[in-house]
Formats: C-alpha cells, sequence, structure tokens
C-alpha cells in the first residue's frame, strides 16, 4: 500500500513508517501466529505410496520472473533455491504466512465484515472505536480460500455485507477500520467508493433528517477549514521551496547548510525580540539626559564600516542605556530623604538590563539542550540503508502533488536522495596492504603537523598583532595628535587582519586534504570542520583575551570613558567584516574560479560547494554576536540582516558557481553535528565569557546602566535590598540572591544538570541502538532458523523415502513366501 511520506528538511534523514501503517503491521502480526497456531494442521507427515514417488521428485520450487535465468552459470545465492523438494515439503512452504498473506483476499473480506457486524451489536455498550483492539485483527486460518464459481459468489457476499456494515458506521470508525484492513489502496478505494455511493443513495431518498444534514455539512466544512489552515501554516515556513530546490539537486550535505543558517535566523530574531522589546525600545521611549558638550565627529562616513562616530551615542551601543529607573507617569516633588519619586510606575533598567540578558541566555541554552537532545535521537538511530532505500523506492512519492513544477521538484529530491543511499550502500570499505597504509597514514600525521603548525603561527600572530595595536591606541591617547582618519581606520586593522587569516588559512587546509587523498566525501567534511574550528576557536579565544584582559581592565590608560562601547565596536567591526570577507570568498572564490575554470582552463566542472569552511563561519559569526549582545543589544539585528543577505547571496552562487559532489554521500549526522558544535564551542565559551564580565570585571564609572557598581551582579543584589527595607516580610530575598545568583555554585548546579540530561539523553539513545541492533541480528538468525528447519525436513522426509521402498519390498517377499 503506497503511504504518503513528507519531506521534512529540519530533519534531512528523518525516514519513518506513517502512523496509519501499524495497524496493518500488527494485521500481519496477527496472521502471522495464527498461521503458527493451525501450523500443526497442514503438515501432515503421511507415509508415501510407491506411486507416489514420482511425485516427490520435483525439482525446484517456481521461482519469481526477476530470479530465472537461462544461463548455466551459478547465479543463486539462496541455498534453498534450487533444491528438490518434496511433495509434504513443498506444502509446509506453500502454508507459510509469507506465501499465503498474497492469496487471502476472501478470508480479509469475511474477517472485517464479521468484525463490523461485531462493532455494530457493541456501539450501545462502546459507542466509540477508539478502545478497539488494534490487535484484533483477520486471520487466514478458518476460512478457506476459494477459487471456484461458488466460493467466487459467498465473497461478493460477503462483501455486499461488509459495505453495508461500512455504511452503517460513524466516519471515525468507517476510516479506522478501513485504513487497518491489509488489503491494497485499490481495494480500500472501491469499498469507500461503494460505501459513499449507498449514502449519496440513501440521501438522495430523503433518509437522513435535515438536522443530520445539516451537521454533516458542518463537519465537512470544518474540517476543510483546518486542512486550509494546515496548508497556510505549512507555506508559511521559511525558504522551504528554496531549501527542496537546493536539496534536490546540491544534495543533503550542501542542504544542511542552509537549514543550519535558518537555525541560527531563528535564534537571532529570538534574542532581538527579547532584547529590543525590554531594553531598546524602553529606552528609546525615555530619551535620557546625554551630555550635551559631547560632540560627534563624521570622519569621512568610515562610522558605517567601524561603528564609531555618531553611532558611539546610540541605541546601539551599551553606554547609551541609563542608570536610572525610567519613570513611565508624571515626576512628582522628592522627599528630603529620597532621591526620587514618581507618581507613574518606574523601569528599573539595570534590574531589566541584567536580568534581560541573563534570561535570553538561559533559554537560549535550553532551546540548544533540546535541540541537540532531539537530533541526536533522530540522527544516531541504526537506520539501515537498504531499508531506507526500499522506503524510499515504494513509498517516497507524494500523489496529492499536481503542478508540474512541484512534481520536478519532488523527483529530483528523490532522485538525490536515491544516488546518496545507492552510494551507501555500495560503499566499500578499501583494505589496503601494510606498507601502503603505513604510508597513508605518515601523510596523515605530515597533514595534521601542518595544519597544526598553521593553527598555532595564526594564533601568535593574532595575539602579537592586537598587542601591537594595543600599544599604539595607547600612544594615540596620550599623543592626541593623530589624523581623524587614520585614527578611524586603524581601527578596522585587526578586524580587517583577522578576516584574512580566516580567509586563507581554510583554503590552505583544502590543499592539504586533497594531498591526503580521502576516499569518503564525509570523512573529509568532519576532518575539514574540525581544522577550521580548531582555528576559530583559537583566534577568537585570543581576541577574548585581548577585550576582556586588556581593554577591560585598565581603560583609562587607553582614554575610554566607557570600555564597554568600545568592545561592542569591536564586535561590531568583526561582524561586519566578516560578511564583507564572505561576499569577496564568494565573488574570488566561487565566481571567478569557475570563470577561469571554464575559459582558460577549458573544464566544464564547478568547483563544489565547501561545506565545513561556511559552516564554521557560520559558527565564527554566531559566536561574535552573543558575545556582543552584552556590550550592543542591537547586534542581534545586524546578525539577522547579514544571515538574510547571506542565505539569498549563497543560494545564487550555488545555483551559479557550483555543482553536486561527484561522489553522493547521505549526511545523516550533519545537523546533529553542526547543533552540538554550536553549543558547545561557541554558546558555551560566550556564555562563559558573558557570566565572567559581569561577575568580576568591574562596569564604567561614568555610563551604562551599572555605573557606579563593582560588578553587574550587583545590581540585582541592591534591588533586593530596597525591597527588602520597604517591606520587612521579605527579609529572606538578599540572602536568597547570595546563595542562586552570586554564588557560583548555582551556576555550576545548573550547568552540570544540563550535562547530566544530555548524557542521560545519549546513554538512552545508544541503549536503543543496541536494542535495534540485537533485534535485528535475532530476526536474521530466525530466518537462517527457518532454512535450517525446512532443510532438515526435506531430510528426514528422503529418509523416509529411502525406507519405504524397502518395506515394500520385505512385505512382498514376505507375501511370496507364504
Amino acid at each position: 500500500m503506497a503511504q504518503r511520506v513528507s519531506f521534512d528538511f529540519d530533519l534531512v534523514t528523518d525516514v519513518e513508517s506513517p502512523a496509519d501503517e501499524d495497524g496493518v503491521h500488527d494485521s500481519f502480526s496477527q496472521l502471522i501466529q495464527e498461521q503458527c497456531h493451525d501450523l500443526h494442521d497442514v503438515i501432515e507427515m503421511t507415509p508415501l505410496d510407491p506411486e507416489e514417488e514420482s511425485r516427490d521428485d520435483v525439482e525446484s520450487l517456481e521461482a519469481p520472473v526477476y530470479q530465472r535465468s537461462d544461463s548455466d552459470g551459478p547465479q543463486q545465492t539462496d541455498h534453498l533455491i534450487g533444491e528438490r523438494w518434496s511433495s509434504d515439503t513443498l506444502k509446509v512452504l506453500s502454508s507459510m504466512p509469507s506465501r499465503t498473506i498474497g492469496r487471502s483476499r476472501g478470508a480479509i473480506i469475511s474477517q472485517y465484515c464479521n468484525r463490523t457486524m461485531q462493532l455494530r451489536r457493541r456501539r450501545q455498550s462502546r459507542p466509540s472505536i477508539q478502545h478497539f483492539p488494534r490487535s484484533a485483527r483477520p486471520s487466514i486460518r478458518g476460512y478457506g480460500v476459494e477459487t471456484d464459481a461458488a466460493g467466487f459468489e459467498e465473497e461478493e457476499n460477503k462483501r455486499e455485507r461488509l459495505v453495508n456494515n461500512l455504511q452503517n458506521l460513524s466516519d471515525s470508525d468507517r476510516v479506522r477500520m478501513l485504513r487497518a484492513m491489509p488489503l491494497s489502496l485499490s481495494e480500500k478505494k472501491e469499498l469507500r467508493m461503494l460505501v459513499l455511493n449507498k449514502a449519496e443513495h440513501s440521501v438522495s431518498q430523503n433518509q437522513i433528517p435535515c438536522c443530520s444534514q445539516l451537521k454533516y455539512y458542518i463537519i465537512i466544512a470544518l474540517r476543510h477549514g483546518w486542512y486550509s489552515w494546515l496548508s497556510f501554516l505549512s507555506s508559511l515556513q521559511l525558504w522551504q521551496t528554496a531549501l527542496k530546490c537546493v536539496g534536490g539537486r546540491f544534495g543533503t550535505g550542501v542542504l544542511s547548510y542552509f537549514i543550519f543558517l535558518r537555525t541560527l535566523l531563528f535564534f537571532n530574531v529570538f534574542m532581538f525580540l527579547v532584547t529590543g522589546l525590554l531594553l531598546v525600545v524602553p529606552q528609546a521611549i525615555a530619551h535620557p539626559d546625554l551630555d550635551q558638550n559631547i560632540t560627534v565627529r563624521s570622519t569621512w562616513g568610515l562610522e558605517v564600516l567601524t561603528g564609531a562616530g555618531y553611532f558611539s551615542h546610540s541605541l546601539l551601543y551599551y553606554g547609551y542605556y541609563s542608570n536610572k529607573p525610567l519613570q513611565t507617569g508624571h515626576s512628582c516633588s522628592a522627599s528630603s530623604n529620597k532621591t526620587s519619586s514618581s507618581c507613574g510606575l518606574s523601569y528599573n533598567m539595570p534590574l531589566i538590563y541584567f536580568f534581560t540578558i541573563g534570561a535570553a541566555f538561559f533559554i537560549t541554552c535550553i532551546i540548544l539542550v533540546y535541540t541537540m537532545s532531539k537530533s541526536f535521537g533522530q540522527s544516531f538511530r541504526i537506520d539501515k540503508s537498504k531499508g531506507l532505500l526500499a522506503i524510499k523506492v515504494f513509498s517516497s512519492w507524494d500523489f496529492k502533488v499536481i503542478k508540474k513544477s512541484s512534481v520536478r521538484l519532488q523527483r529530483a529530491n528523490i532522485s538525490t536522495q536515491l544516488k546518496e543511499l545507492v552510494a551507501e550502500v555500495n560503499h566499500q570499505k578499501l583494505k589496503f596492504p601494510v606498507l601502503q597504509r603505513l604510508f597513508r597514514l605518515s601523510i596523515h600525521m605530515l597533514a595534521w603537523i601542518m595544519c597544526l603548525g598553521s593553527t598555532l603561527a595564526c594564533v601568535l600572530a593574532v595575539y602579537y598583532f592586537s598587542e601591537y595595536m594595543h600599544g599604539d591606541l595607547l600612544r594615540r591617547a596620550h599623543t592626541n595628535s593623530s589624523d581623524p582618519l587614520l585614527e578611524e581606520a586603524s581601527l578596522l586593522a585587526i578586524p580587517v587582519f583577522v578576516s584574512s587569516l580566516n580567509l586563507l588559512l581554510p583554503g590552505f587546509f583544502n590543499v592539504v586534504a586533497w594531498m591526503e587523498e580521502y576516499d569518503s566525501p564525509s570523512v573529509l567534511n568532519y576532518i575539514s570542520i574540525s581544522r577550521n574550528l580548531l582555528l576559530k576557536v583559537s583566534v577568537l579565544g585570543v581576541l577574548c583575551y585581548h577585550w576582556l584582559g586588556r581593554v577591560a581592565t585598565d581603560p583609562q590608560s587607553l582614554g575610554l570613558e566607557c570600555w564597554e562601547s568600545f568592545v561592542g565596536q569591536e564586535l561590531y567591526r568583526f561582524l561586519l567584516m566578516d560578511f564583507i570577507f564572505m561576499l569577496l570568498d564568494t565573488f574570488f572564490g566561487e565566481f571567478l574560479w569557475r570563470v577561469f575554470s571554464q575559459k582558460a582552463l577549458k573544464r566544464e566542472r564547478k568547483p563544489v560547494f565547501d561545506i565545513a569552511r561556511n559552516v564554521l563561519e557560520l559558527i565564527y559569526g554566531q559566536t561574535l554576536a552573543w558575545l556582543g549582545v552584552l556590550f550592543s543589544p542591537l547586534l542581534p539585528a545586524v546578525q539577522i540582516i547579514k544571515l538574510l543577505f547571506l542565505f539569498y547571496m549563497k543560494k545564487v552562487s550555488l545555483k551559479m558557481n557550483c555543482q553536486a559532489s561527484g561522489k553522493p554521500w547521505r549526511a545523516c549526522q550533519m545537523t546533529t553535528i553542526f547543533i552540538t558544535l554550536l553549543c558547545f564551542p561557541a554558546f558555551l565559551g560566550a556564555a562563559v565569557c558573558v557570566t565572567y564580565t559581569m561577575w568580576t570585571i568591574k562596569p564604567s564609572a561614568s555610563c551604562g546602566p551599572f555605573q557606579g557598581l563593582k560588578n553587574m551582579f550587583q545590581a540585582g543584589k541592591r534591588w533586593f535590598q530596597e525591597l527588602a527595607a520597604a517591606n520587612p516580610d521579605l527579609h529572606w530575598l538578599p540572602s536568597a540572591h547570595a546563595y542562586l545568583v552570586e554564588n557560583p555554585l548555582f551556576l555550576f548546579l545548573s550547568a552540570g544538570i544540563f550535562l547530566i540530561v544530555i548524557y542521560f539523553h545519549s546513554q538512552v539513545v545508544d541503549g536503543q541502538r543496541k536494542i535495534i541492533e540485537l533485534l535485528q541480528e535475532q530476526i536474521e538468525n530466525e530466518g537462517e532458523d527457518k532454512k535450517f528447519l525446512i532443510t532438515r525436513l526435506q531430510h528426514i522426509h528422503e529418509r523416509k523415502r529411502r525406507v519405504t521402498p524397502r518395506r515394500v519390498k520385505e512385505a512382498s517377499e514376505d507375501s511370496s513366501y507364504s
């Protein structure tokens, strides 16, 4: 029976049996059980007469058409095929469930006729079919499989009774019963049409009351409205058609990159909504009183690239936000012992700022852990490629698709997935001689030494260059005689230098990987991801030390009144330069290389999309956005704009300049690996840096919501103390805040709980995977047991056949003597 399988691109390899097939599987299980119970009625080891010996010389079972061959060569792989079976063995084989299910149509109809009749009788005591036992399925024993004319007439009578019984059931009971029948789709459709025709005939005869007709039409209208609403919600999924096009043309590996990009977009939208509604909008409405003596210099329009100039005193950065409670009502006169009061409500900006950033990170952590756990459960299952190939071949087409463009898209998608599955089925691990293995091992070791050495050299270069620029900033702070243009341009030195390294070094990694000659594209991608990840993490570590260890500890020596805004500007520049260099990489690395390859080298092949490099660029940019949300609350908005441009740019470049991989491969675990890398090195590192900043580093004394505090954590402590002083019943709040927020034990316990949840989930998935492996092995062993029992049955019969003529001969000799 053909089933509809939807293409869910959030889970690229999520191919499961539809829920409606459970009834069919239970049906066949019941059929097999009943066959096994009645097997002793079929096996009759009767002694053979001499006349029957000629009938025992059966050459072989009739093989299917696709197994027949006229050649004399050995083409049979199953040792059971091609044997000479006796009549008793053939009788056993013909009674096996796998050989009788296809010929039991009449028995199924008869059984379900009885089932529907019983259901009608029980409707008074059990009006719904929800508690109807799903294991109660038709049995083909006890019913003869009619092949003559009388049997055909009896089957038609049973069919007519079944249609009448189905007509008298409710719509939900009828649909459930039809789904549970182990019949072909055409036969189910025929039964349904017969029932509907009889129902229409009954309606035409005015047998249904007016109220019932109205109820029927209302139910149909509501159902169509619900289906239309679901279709509308499905159409709202972002980039759904574009993702199907990419997956159908370039495979699941490239598709996983765009799915990961969409996931990052959703994370940034969530972060932007939280910070925008709770921080940016209230501060924009309040209009804080800024120092009127502040002069903003516009230096040749570079403030768009540097984030300085006009943007320095805007909602984009930390320094713009006030440390005073924002009043939502008209102010009243202050009393002598209080600093301020208001007739309206106050909005405690320092407290809201602190808890907004903390809550945003906490909720993001929960979403990441949940997504990663769910992805683990879906990606690391036991999905045999042969089983998935059969499902994809026989039950992957959606027959509701009627538009030509959708048909072409679905055909390309299924074709690409079939190529990946066939390549995985046919993939064989190559075995090399000892000397060749040693040579390949030495090549891999040399490649890793080169990659690690180049990564270390880049990290040292970033460290010393950042130190040099820090010293240059110190000199310019003391001299005050530098050119404004040069001063603004020097702010871009470190971002341009780091982005250049991130652009050039992955190309070197690709050259080294080409030298290693990996056979599997998936292994090559995993190796490239690990090398690029090591580079990105090392560079970000040096940059975090530069911002939090050099700039934040001594901002006065640099002439910075608000070091938090300076760090926010640095992160803005890094994010913008990363996007610009990605544009350059797309233009020079893909477009110009494609033109040069086709025009100069006269090669038709286009470059292959570098999944590892582009994914690590996304993780690098997202880490910058998470690091900067404390210092620049609107930085997620910049990241959203960047990701939107990046998606359409990469999609156009992919279709114009790239081609699918020459070796198809199925990215069954790519999405899980991307989410894991996003969670642990990226988000965990950003959360540690933000927590360290809020916990230990002293905020600026002249800007921001936390000015005048020893650390940002004291904003919550001060508010709890004010509540306890105003209401003596809340005297326990400061101590609770000290134990739950200021105490690092609570943070470590929370992180430990998340890690324990992830560990237990991975262990459960691993246990389920082992159980599935054992069950599959048990199924294979039971198949071997069946072959063994059939072979033993044949041997027993052959011994009986050799003994029987001897006994006949002895009996004839005794009769002659007598």
